[in-house]
């Protein structure tokens, strides 16, 4: 109930969508008060949008890209290697979040790592490579290399709280036909753990923080 009056799951859906009702059924603290309202609903909304506009971005800069163009690990730039950093350290704390039943914890997360560390620091460092540079150059091939593994782990991670819009995503320019709920649950890959880079990019970013 919100304000004594029965909020109706088709009312929601109709008006905010499916996903945005999933999404605040995922983010919602089970073990306390659930509470919805309005003001409630448009938040969600409001973070299912800057999580939609990172899977559009990854989209829209992967157009021209294909799995068969990928940089090895050891070619990528230092950034796009710590960016690999955090995704493995993303699909730790998701995976981990997940299986404790703390859906709210998984949400957050996710929407942290949209927001923070892609649309406020890696997307838009990543700008000048993608629009600039030589199309099939070292820099833009690097950066789509690490976009494509953002794209494949999120649509994969998202699917429980997103299930359409996660289907819509791989639907769309890469994917391959069979439904993205058929697909494996994304593993942390051990080759980009590397404390040492993650440690000298944590003072960095630091520094960068206060020049700023």
């Amino acid at each position: 109930k919100s304000r004594g009056n029965v909020v109706s799951p088709q009312e929601v859906t109709e008006h905010f969508g499916a996903d945005v009702l999933r999404l605040w059924v995922f983010s919602t603290r089970y073990s306390e008060d659930v509470r919805i309202s309005q003001e409630i609903l448009e938040r969600t909304t409001d973070a299912y949008r800057k999580i939609r506009n990172t899977l559009k971005y990854l989209l829209g800069n992967l157009y021209d890209f294909k799995p068969a163009s990928s940089l090895p690990y050891a070619e990528l730039l230092e950034v796009d290697r710590w960016t690999l950093l955090k995704l493995s350290g993303l699909i730790r704390e998701v995976t981990e979040a997940m299986e404790a039943f703390e859906f709210h914890r998984a949400f957050q997360t996710l929407h942290q790592f949209c927001v923070i560390e892609m649309s406020s620091f890696y997307l838009d460092l990543l700008k000048d490579r993608l629009y600039t540079l030589s199309s099939d150059g070292h820099e833009r091939r690097s950066g789509q290399t690490v976009l494509y593994q953002i794209w494949g782990t999120l649509c994969r991670l998202l699917a429980p709280l997103l299930s359409f819009t996660a289907e819509e995503a791989f639907q769309g320019t890469l994917g391959e036909g069979a439904s993205f709920h058929l697909q494996d649950w994304p593993q942390a890959n051990p080759l980009w753990d590397d404390p040492e880079l993650g440690k000298r990019w944590e003072r960095l970013l630091v520094l960068r923080e206060a020049v700023l």
